[in-house]
């Protein structure tokens, strides 16, 4: 009954969002004077000074510093089991590479290797960007077509939107490509990403208030987020810029430590507490409640920092994919349109140098 209720509540959500985004992007396209937005205007109003280089580096920081993390947790769960048998240590440390390797390595590699959209761009790069966006955006919708059209089941899209996106596709027709895409993005896209993000936040949850161990909760914890971020990225068909995947990856790790602290709390005594001394004649069910509730808020916990991070990488999708509407609305210079206005200059100052002085 609850779930139902979120359910249509989102829904309401989804659609009021929508019609105000369709709308602030048809705003946010036009200069205060209502005509259209020039390059300065949108790089005075949406461009932010990042040092990219740095962005960069830190990407590659946070993402060493979430491997070493995870395989520290791997190493010691390893070292548990090899202290009880050495055989059984043995395929363990197998196991733990195998991991690293397919819930790890290959999920960064997958997200790093996704296109994301040029939008924190001056004047300079204008032309750049907008070529480089329109092409993403083609290469979106062959993305979407194609998963739509061979796998079945998943339902991630809505078939008679991504009809229309193929149609405008074959066309060349770039305003029905953008038309198909912000409608897909505004409503089937973030509910399939919701629902990815419920998935994975139960799961965070649940095995996390199985499991009752520290370094499986962090490693856990990591896996199934990383996991999240890459599956929304698919969705989506593009990721997040370097300076906002810094952001997600930090989150990442940070989830991770504070679920590796969360073991060691004991936030279920405090509540068990309160319970007041009945419990003290029967000390079994009292531990035995103590752990049910430590789990259950520990689980709690990790699934809440999970989705955390999924609504941060959808927004930042979703900023992203307004901000490259609006760069690819505005006017921008090109270069045909300078080297003629250098010729006219030129022509003018032949004619009569004093007189255009």
């Amino acid at each position: 009954m609850k779930k139902d209720t979120l359910d249509k509540a989102l829904t309401l959500q989804e659609q009021g969002d929508a019609n105000q985004n369709d709308g602030s992007i048809n705003n946010q396209s036009k200069s205060p004077t209502g005509e259209k937005m020039t390059i300065y205007e949108y790089q005075q109003k949406y461009v932010k000074r990042q040092n990219v280089k740095g962005a960069r580096l830190w990407l590659k920081i946070i993402a060493t510093l979430i491997g070493v993390f995870m395989g520290y947790c791997l190493f010691s769960a390893t070292m548990q089991i090899w202290q009880l048998n050495t055989y059984a240590g043995i395929a363990a440390a197998v196991v733990s590479v195998a991991i690293l390797i397919i819930f790890y390595i290959v999920p960064l590699v997958k997200i790093s290797k996704s296109e994301y959209f040029m939008t924190n761009v001056n004047s300079n790069f204008a032309v750049k960007a907008q070529a480089h966006n329109k092409k993403l955006r083609h290469s979106i919708a062959e993305k979407i077509i194609d998963f739509n059209n061979t796998v079945e089941g998943v339902g991630w899209y809505e078939d008679e939107v991504v009809q229309n996106l193929s149609l405008a596709l074959k066309e060349k027709d770039e305003e029905q490509i953008k038309a198909c895409l912000t409608n897909l993005y505004s409503k089937s896209v973030k509910k399939s990403a919701k629902s990815i993000i419920f998935s994975s936040s139960l799961k965070s949850a649940a095995y996390s208030a199985i499991s009752q161990a520290n370094a499986i909760d962090a490693m856990l914890v990591s896996v199934i987020n990383l996991q999240m971020v890459k599956d929304i990225v698919y969705l989506y068909g593009f990721r997040p810029s370097d300076a906002k995947l810094v952001k997600i990856f930090a989150r990442v790790l940070q989830n991770s430590l504070i679920a590796y602290g969360l073991g060691g709390m004991q936030i279920g005594n405090g509540v068990v507490k309160t319970l007041g001394d009945a419990m003290k004649g029967i000390p079994i069910l009292g531990t035995a409640i103590s752990a049910v509730v430590d789990s259950s808020i520990q689980g709690l916990a990790n699934g809440v920092l999970t989705a955390t991070i999924g609504f941060q990488t959808i927004k930042y999708l979703s900023d992203e994919y307004k901000l490259q509407t609006v760069l690819d609305g505005i006017e921008v210079q090109t270069q045909e349109e300078y080297t003629q206005t250098c010729e006219e200059i030129k022509k003018e100052l032949k004619k009569s140098p004093k007189k255009a002085a």
